[in-house]
């Protein structure tokens, strides 16, 4: 059997155990410490915007204080992007409210404005104005950010901008995760940079940063005892983890650097098979490219692929499957015109670590040649 390649496996940089050594030599092993206000600084340096982070336990648990802090709550609805994994649309039910699923448009493959109007002015029709609305930047590729937003501020509709995939993509010069009312970032296992499990809240503002971090610390009140007048969560990033963020920072761009020449490489050796399709950058977009993705003619071919380089031990994955598609979502209002379905049926997300050799590489370029012939 040869070596594994997989999808998208943690890479460290080296400078990780430093920051970790220093939280066990000083005993900093809580959820706060110097590791965690330096982490959120660094992302607020990278970002460079007039933003406030809040380093968390997970991306989830961002975007569910994200919810909490716009009131979404029992009998409210909130419009999500279809085309996603879980984590966007479930926070919406921990609150008692109800998605409201939007399909993908073509050129990026993130939610459609046109959908998305449809959708708002459908649900204002029937008594539910949408209480707030998930955009997501798919493997790294930037929504249409001035059309969304554009929508969105038409109908006094807040954005929560889920740049859990998008960590170094910008848009016209301007870095995902700075677009939102509320923006959330994630650090697990197989995300650009990793702390093996963790997330961030970016705010608008320090009162919104100071509100979330109280109810990421259990909401206790300032009191020395134990005085608790709002439901908190045990949501808090820990000192060891934010060390491994910090060590992480220091290599973002060059990890963005080498996924961008992965898919460079995947292009310049592949694009020569007419069955298979690239998702290109329009003008204005920079994708980090998290994960190269790759269209297939057809289902057959999609999973013939998967299993074809699978059986040389190494790991593909079709693309995410839609919300409306998830059983647990089947009761759920959604908008759709056949995009994201389709985007389901022939897509392949293909290696993409930023930690893959040219050996790898060409390994998989050989057998998906191999596959074609």
């Amino acid at each position: 059997m040869n070596s594994k390649i997989w999808l998208s496996s943690p890479h460290m940089g080296g400078h990780e155990l430093d920051f970790v050594n220093e939280a066990f030599s000083t005993n900093w092993i809580a959820p706060l410490g110097p590791n965690v206000t330096g982490f959120e600084d660094d992302l607020h340096t990278f970002l460079n915007a007039d933003k406030y982070v809040a380093a968390v336990s997970a991306g989830t648990a961002a975007l569910h204080l994200a919810l909490i802090l716009l009131n979404v709550g029992p009998g409210d609805e909130v419009i999500c992007q279809s085309k996603t994994f879980s984590a966007s649309a479930n926070p919406i039910v921990y609150q008692g409210a109800t998605p409201v699923f939007v399909d993908s448009e073509r050129e990026t493959w993130n939610m459609c404005p046109i959908e998305l109007e449809r959708a708002i002015k459908d649900r204002i029709s029937k008594g539910k104005t949408p209480k707030a609305i998930i955009a997501v930047h798919l493997y790294g590729m930037p929504y249409k950010k001035e059309d969304i937003h554009a929508i969105a501020k038409a109908y006094n509709i807040p954005v929560v901008e889920d740049s859990a995939e998008a960590l170094g993509s910008r848009y016209k010069d301007q870095k995902c995760g700075t677009f939102g009312e509320f923006s959330i970032l994630s650090f697990n296992g197989n995300k650009i940079i990793t702390t093996s499990g963790g997330g961030a809240l970016v705010c608008a503002s320090k009162v919104d940063k100071d509100k979330a971090v109280f109810l990421a610390t259990q909401a206790k009140d300032k009191d020395v005892a134990y005085v608790h007048s709002h439901i908190g969560y045990n949501y808090r990033m820990s000192n060891v983890i934010a060390g491994i963020g910090r060590g992480q920072m220091m290599v973002l761009e060059d990890h963005v650097n080498k996924r961008r020449a992965n898919f460079n490489f995947y292009v310049s050796k592949l694009n020569q098979i007419k069955n298979i399709t690239f998702l290109q950058e329009p003008e204005g977009y920079y994708s980090n490219r998290w994960l190269t993705c790759i269209l297939l003619d057809n289902k057959k071919d999609q999973e013939g692929l998967r299993l074809f380089l699978e059986k040389d031990n190494i790991e593909t994955r079709p693309l995410w499957k839609p919300m409306h598609q998830q059983p647990i979502f089947k009761d759920a209002p959604c908008y759709l015109n056949g995009v994201s379905d389709d985007l389901f049926e022939r897509g392949l997300c293909l290696p993409s670590g930023s930690n893959l050799s040219i050996e790898d590489l060409e390994r998989i370029v050989s057998l998906i040649i191999q596959y074609f012939e």
